[in-house]
């Protein structure tokens, strides 16, 4: 048994703050083959996940600490809806459908639980969203 708790969060966060990316997972699945993947991802002020999909795959933010926006955009880029989860303003996750475009904004320093299915294909691969000619 994995204990998620505070001493865990803290340990990653300080991690997140020494990498040049400003975030840091915590995975709980074994492989990047596994089937479903499990993990805590700490970012720091200023991370931003860029705009991308998972065309087979939904995905799943819970967070446990701090505030992030997450975004949902058209195929041309622009914003369609947008919501800010915040464990103290009592919204505490999203879930992205599957083929959507998302990203996210860390805007004071949080640890997110995410989900969704394995295995892992990199974004490149994925889709990150490029703007049209």
């Amino acid at each position: 048994m994995k204990i998620i708790d505070d001493n865990l969060l803290d340990s990653l966060a300080a991690e997140a703050r020494r990498s040049p990316r400003l975030r840091m997972n915590y995975n709980f699945h074994q492989s990047l083959d596994d089937k479903c993947h499990r993990f805590l991802n700490a970012m720091e002020v200023g991370t931003r996940i860029p705009i991308h999909h998972h065309p087979t795959k939904a995905e799943t933010f819970v967070i446990l600490k701090g505030k992030v926006r997450v975004s949902i955009y058209n195929d041309d880029g622009e914003v369609v809806e947008s919501c800010t989860i915040s464990h103290a303003d009592g919204v505490y996750g999203v879930d992205i459908p599957q083929n959507t475009w998302h990203g996210l904004d860390c805007l004071e320093p949080s640890v997110l639980l995410e989900c969704k299915e394995g295995p892992f294909i990199d974004h490149e691969t994925d889709g990150i969203w490029h703007p049209r000619p």
